[in-house]
């Protein structure tokens, strides 16, 4: 059974955020953190995890996911803080 991920990385505290999803959370934030992945996280400079939750329904990941990226900036700083209020990078307990 695999697991999957949904994500936010941040350019720093209150800063830039992105929402995404992968099946390999360490690969994935690393490939963030080195700019290996063209697009919105090198352009802005994202590079710290700083919330992540974890399932084994891609489906229900994928929809959670959305549901997020349709949030209020608030709600998701609310999100963030509610599991990382000192906005720490989340990668550094992962490996």
């Amino acid at each position: 059974m695999k697991t999957y991920y949904v994500y936010i990385m941040a350019s720093k505290r209150n800063g830039t955020l992105y929402i995404g999803v992968t099946n390999d959370l360490i690969r994935r934030v690393y490939e963030h953190k080195n700019d290996l992945i063209q697009g919105f996280t090198k352009k802005y400079g994202v590079h710290t995890l700083v919330w992540f939750d974890q399932c084994d329904d891609v489906a229900v990941v994928i929809q959670r996911e959305k549901q997020i990226k349709a949030w209020q900036r608030k709600w998701k700083l609310r999100l963030i803080e509610e599991k990382n209020p000192d906005w720490k990078d989340l990668y550094e307990e992962l490996v």
